[in-house]
């Protein structure tokens, strides 16, 4: 096992646990390029590694009162058909296709991270001078306008296809997504993406099931652990500290391993 999987591990954690997604793209590039995975075991164990450090990740969230247990639970299983379309889908591209597909994908995040930067402070700041004590978790009614319902699904739709094509977590959309089509404010949004992330994973997964994929469950367990520190660790960070400087540095990371991979994967198309 390379001796870059454990701070990679880390940092993975360290992203879902303090900004509530965007690190979970990494992990699939690093099983791939670490230890030497194809693309579909890959995406496949990512799936395990980002739903079981999700779930972890969202209990320091939850002890502040910032995750919405029901809609999260509907965000998720609106994308129930998404996880099981994409699954399906990913079994039918050819590897260097889907890790060429991967690297554009990393570039979109990277672009959206930064983007919210610009955002974040504000939100943060209202968050901050209106927020009052909340209980350890909430299970509000999920009420939303009725013009916001389509996007609502649609967008739920399209991070479950996300999810179970590329094996990634999707929190770099479900956060955008949870502040403006549910008007959370983002420490809420941050926290109830990663519900979403484990219940999308968790159904991909079972759409993967059945496609004889063979798992290492030893690198999983050992990443999934690092992963899991790391995450409980950005737990803290996403407590005490602003995530805007985490966030630009992880972007221009993203925007590194995404040129990377697009240079190995992309001679495979020809």
């Amino acid at each position: 096992m390379s001796p870059l999987v454990l701070p990679v591990a880390l940092l993975i954690g360290l992203s879902l646990g303090a900004l509530g997604g965007g690190g979970s793209i990494l992990t699939v590039p690093a099983l791939v390029y670490l230890l030497g995975q194809d693309a579909r075991q890959a995406t496949t164990a990512s799936l395990v590694i980002v739903g079981l450090t999700s779930l972890i990740a969202l209990i320091p969230h939850a002890r502040r009162g910032n995750v919405r247990v029901g809609q999260g639970l509907v965000f998720g299983i609106l994308g129930v058909a998404g996880s099981f379309a994409g699954a399906a889908a990913s079994g039918l591209v050819p590897p260097a296709v889907l890790l060429t597909a991967f690297a554009a994908l990393m570039l979109v995040v990277a672009v959206l991270m930064l983007h919210r930067t610009r955002r974040r402070a504000t939100d943060t700041g209202h968050a901050h001078a209106t927020g009052t004590a909340a209980p350890m978790l909430t299970w509000k009614p999920f009420t939303i306008a009725w013009p916001r319902v389509a996007k609502v699904v649609l967008t739920a739709t399209a991070v479950g296809l996300l999810t179970g094509f590329f094996g990634v977590g999707g929190g770099f959309a479900l956060v955008p997504a949870l502040v403006l089509a549910l008007s959370f404010s983002m420490p809420v949004a941050v926290g109830t993406s990663l519900l979403v992330i484990a219940v999308n994973s968790g159904t991909a997964l079972i759409a993967r099931a059945a496609g004889g994929v063979h798992l290492d469950w030893t690198v999983i367990a050992v990443f999934t652990g690092v992963a899991i520190v790391g995450s409980l660790l950005g737990g803290r960070i996403a407590g005490r500290v602003s995530p805007q400087h985490l966030t630009r540095a992880f972007a221009v990371l993203l925007i590194a391993v995404a040129l990377y991979t697009a240079a190995r994967s992309i001679p495979g198309l020809f």
